[in-house]
This record gives structure tokens, C-alpha cells and sequence, in this order.
């Protein structure tokens, strides 16, 4: 590894022991040894140099979670379930990038096997078992934002990227699919931010700066595919989520959704954020005893175990997303359906306020347009025209 060079007056071996007295075989003149001593000194100063170097490079290429990537940590608009369901409601991402940036998007992914062909494809669905009418992933999202990227990347704004973050939820978790999903995510890589994977999985890569961040969830088979088969040195192209929380064993609905109003953050969250799970997703259980359809009054108490559940989360370095917060009447539901539904706009308003009071990094909602006034939002220029949206491709 280190190769020194021969001193001036070393003994050479094209000389014999008669050429060269045995005195100058083994003594320096003091002119040599002063030569002698600066080449060493130079050769310290350059393998100090060498390893100072590499430690900055190591520090600017592997480095703790760096939650201010994410719209410097401020809270963005999460569109839930922003695909069609049976055929309706195609206008979804549409509405999703109308409503602002940064904006996160979820598409809910399923295989479907073509049965006269037996050619599998990837496609945005509600169901595990789609019936083949469904939008692909490529079609309904990568290609419906294609203009609004191609326009991002020429203007070159990187400070306000990723404007788009784009949420998978799988409905299974079959090799076949996730494969598929890296490979598209693959051919789309350009316009996706990605990081470096380390051998550590604990030393977190800096995350390159591009209009769109992909995250995936929490299971221990899409960590198979997106990061554990990814060699050392290659790109990240998706981040996955925390585990997620498993109640005690041994108790019934109702003890375990009181357990989980009333276990501390560090119950619900004690792993340690990783080169691939950056981020947690939470249902509003923890928040609210029996989640949206049992909620009361929004109290101080259920702010300040808010705000707990957030610092803490961010205390240890991941960004946190809780779904889904709406409210409205069963008149105006638009397919979204009573699970998530806190009864009224007012109620859903009130805990939208406190989200971002809080610092959530995802506030999940079926309504779209309506959250997003509460929103600090940027790069208007960007949201597609009403009259001219896209297409989505059936």
C-alpha cells in the first residue's frame, strides 16, 4: 500500500561491494539525510492530506437522516388513494397536481395477468384481484406527469425539488410486482431522487435532489427487492417506511385501540432510521382513542399527544405521514368512504391546523382542494390547466 521512494545515497544494486566502499553502503552524507527527511515529511503530509480527504468525502456522501430535504420539513399535502376506483374518479392526479407543490401522491399497485397472453403488467388498483380495466402505473402516473416534469427539469428550481412524491401502496407483496415496479422505476430514473447505498445500513447517503421522491412501505418483502438485492455503491430508487407497530399480544379491539392512544412515543417508535426506511406511517389511532369515527372534541390533549408523537419521530430522524384526515357529509362523498370521515369539514379542518401546527410531513386527505389552502404551497406555475390536463390512458 505504501511505496517509498529509494533514498539519494542508498546502496544500488547495479553496483557491486567493490564499486562503493562499505561506509557509503550504510552512511549519509548530511546533505542526503536533510533530502532524505524532507521526502519523508512530504510523504506524511501527503497520506494526512489523503485521509482528511476522505473523511470529508465520507461526511458529504454518508451522513445522518437529513429531514430538511423534504420541503425543509414542512408539512405537505398527501393525496390518498389518488387513482380511479371501477372506472371512476380518473381525474385524481389531475386534482392531486392542481392543488400545489410539493404535493404526495399514493398509488395503490396490483399485478394483473393478462389471461390471453400471460403477460403480467403493473397497474393502479383498489383491489388485490384487478379485473384488467384498470390504469397502469406507467400510464396514469409517470406519463400524466410528464409535463409537469420535463417543465420542472428546465427550469432547473432544485432547491424546490422533489416537488412530487410518489407514494406506493401494494396491495401484495409477490416478487413478481416488485420487480416490475423497480425495473419502471428503473427506466424512469432521471427524474427520481436517489441515494448511494452504503454497507452500513445505519450510514444514512445524502439524497440527490430530482422532481420526484418514491416511497414505498413498511414490509419486509419490498426491502428484499428495493434495497437488500441493490449492491453496495448502486442507487436507491425508493425508500421505504418504519416497521409496522405490533400491538401486545393477547388483547381485544377495543384494549388495543386504547393501548395505542396511551403507550408513549417510544413504545410506537423505537427503530432506528436506516438507509432505506426514512419515514413512518401512522394511522390517527395513537392520536385519538378509536380513530376518525369515534373522535370527540379536539382537546389540548390530543394536541399535545400530537405534537409528542411527531417531535419524536423527527427526534429520531424520520419524516412522519398520518392518514387520513377527512370530513364531510355522506351527500359529498366522492368514493371515499366513512372509515376516514371525522363527520364534518369543520372537525377535519381543526385537526388539518394542528397537523401542520405540528409538523406532520404528510397530511393524508381524500380532499384534496380542500386542504390545500392551509398549505404553504410553491411553483404555481407548474400545476396543469384545468382545460388541458392530461389524459390518463385506459
Amino acid at each position: 500500500m505504501f511505496r517509498t521512494t529509494r533514498p539519494c545515497c542508498q546502496y544500488r544494486n547495479d553496483h557491486s561491494s567493490s564499486e562503493l566502499p562499505e561506509a557509503r553502503m550504510f552512511s549519509m552524507s548530511s546533505r542526503c539525510q536533510r533530502r532524505v527527511n524532507t521526502m519523508v515529511l512530504k510523504k506524511f503530509a501527503s497520506f494526512f492530506a489523503g485521509i482528511i480527504m476522505a473523511a470529508t468525502l465520507s461526511m458529504a456522501s454518508a451522513q445522518g437522516p437529513d429531514l430538511d430535504f423534504l420541503n425543509h420539513n414542512r408539512p405537505i399535502l398527501d393525496a390518498h388513494n389518488c387513482y380511479p376506483y371501477d372506472g371512476r374518479w380518473n381525474d385524481r392526479v389531475g386534482r392531486a397536481l392542481r392543488s400545489g407543490f410539493p404535493v404526495s401522491i399514493e398509488q395503490d399497485l396490483a399485478w394483473y395477468v393478462d389471461p390471453a397472453t400471460g403477460k403480467g403488467r403493473v397497474v393502479v388498483s383498489h383491489t388485490p384481484k384487478p379485473t384488467g380495466a384498470e390504469p397502469t402505473l406507467r400510464d396514469y402516473f409517470f406519463e400524466q406527469v410528464r409535463p409537469v416534469i420535463e417543465k420542472a427539469i428546465a427550469q432547473n428550481k432544485q432547491n424546490e425539488w422533489p416537488l412530487i412524491v410518489l407514494h406506493f401502496d401494494f396491495k401484495d407483496n409477490q416478487p413478481v410486482i416488485l420487480n416490475a415496479v423497480w425495473q419502471l422505476l428503473g427506466e424512469y430514473e432521471p427524474w427520481l431522487s436517489t441515494a448511494v447505498k452504503t454497507s452500513d445500513p445505519y450510514h444514512l447517503s445524502t439524497i440527490e435532489r430530482k422532481p420526484i421522491l418514491a416511497i414505498t412501505e413498511g414490509s419486509d418483502e419490498q426491502q428484499s427487492v428495493f434495497y437488500d438485492q441493490v449492491p453496495v455503491g448502486a442507487k436507491l430508487r425508493v425508500f421505504g417506511s418504519a416497521h409496522d407497530l405490533v400491538t401486545p399480544k393477547g388483547m381485544s379491539m377495543q384494549q388495543r385501540m386504547h393501548w395505542a392512544v396511551v403507550a408513549s412515543p417510544e413504545e410506537l417508535l423505537h427503530e432506528r432510521p436506516t438507509n432505506y426506511r426514512r419515514w413512518v406511517n401512522s394511522s390517527w389511532y395513537p392520536v385519538e382513542e378509536g380513530g376518525q369515527n369515534h373522535a370527540g372534541d379536539w382537546t389540548r390533549a390530543d394536541d399535545a399527544r400530537l405534537r409528542d408523537l411527531v417531535d419524536h419521530a423527527h427526534k429520531l430522524g424520520y419524516w412522519v405521514r398520518f392518514y387520513t384526515l377527512d370530513g364531510f357529509a355522506p351527500a359529498d362523498d366522492q368514493g371515499w368512504g366513512q372509515y376516514y370521515n371525522f363527520g364534518s369539514m369543520e372537525a377535519a379542518v381543526l385537526r388539518w391546523k394542528a397537523a401542520i401546527a405540528a409538523g406532520v410531513n404528510f397530511i393524508a386527505t381524500d380532499q384534496y382542494e380542500d386542504l390545500a389552502p392551509y398549505m404553504k404551497q410553491d411553483a404555481k406555475d407548474l400545476r396543469p390547466d384545468l382545460a388541458t390536463a392530461a389524459t390518463p390512458t385506459q
